[in-house]
């Protein structure tokens, strides 16, 4: 088996980041969809901000075989990672288009073509270019964080909370492109308390509580270990995307 595009290796982070995390060892490989699950509070979201060098953690993280190390933001974007923060924090008095192009690390003729790629992959998005990002709806808020962060043609893609706030048929469609996303060999690594949903369109799934690992494996076989209903208190356990 070749190696894989990530490796976290007893990664842990201190209270001041977000909820501590401890030993936390997983992997994500190429063109594949990995969940993080878990009730709020979990850890979900300190765990992608210290991929993404966003806080300070101890362990090892290797990404296309290289070690990141202290690496910040700015290094680790560059070498190839995409990050959807919670919440969008998009340029609201910005035009969509001018949001996209913020995303982009190149510029001249190959901006424009990341440019047309994204919008076919987010067709609502092209008829409102000129658009101010306030304005949009809030999937198509989130469909706009997605294509500013696939901008910089990044190999792994760090969502967090994509679904939050959103109707189910959004979800839906956006979950659906990040299957469109991983056929055409981008990862995604997403955290996610809606856990039907994530299983629906994860590969591979980690489960954590109070900043731990408790559990790890395909949908099928969590489904069938009953560990999730019991592990998440508040969490949404519903183990049906339908719901």
């Amino acid at each position: 088996m070749s190696e894989p595009l990530l490796t976290v290796e007893g990664l842990g982070t201190a209270a001041s980041a977000g909820v501590p995390l401890a030993g936390i060892s997983l992997v994500v490989a190429a063109g594949e969809v990995v969940a993080l699950l878990g009730a709020n509070g979990a850890g979900k979201t300190t765990l992608i901000r210290a991929v993404m060098g966003l806080v300070p953690a101890d362990g090892r993280l290797r990404f296309r075989g290289r070690e990141l190390g202290t690496s910040g933001a700015g290094a680790r974007a560059r070498s190839g990672i995409g990050y959807v923060p919670e919440g969008r924090r998009l340029f609201a008095g910005m035009s969509v288009r001018d949001n996209l192009l913020v995303g982009c690390l190149a510029g001249g003729a190959l901006a424009g073509q990341r440019l047309v790629e994204v919008l076919a992959l987010f067709p609502a998005l092209a008829k409102r270019l000129s658009t101010p990002a306030w304005q949009l709806s809030g999937g198509q808020q989130q469909m706009l964080a997605i294509g500013r962060a696939l901008m910089g043609a990044p190999a792994l893609l760090l969502m967090d909370e994509a679904s939050l706030g959103l109707a189910p048929l959004v979800v839906e469609g956006l979950f659906g492109r990040m299957r469109a996303l991983a056929s055409r060999g981008t990862a995604v690594l997403l955290a996610e308390q809606s856990i039907g949903r994530a299983l629906a369109v994860a590969d591979r799934a980690y489960a954590l509580r109070r900043g731990r690992i408790v559990a790890e494996g395909t949908p099928a076989a969590l489904r069938a270990s009953g560990i999730l209903e019991h592990a998440f208190l508040g969490a949404d356990v519903a183990l049906s995307s339908d719901s």
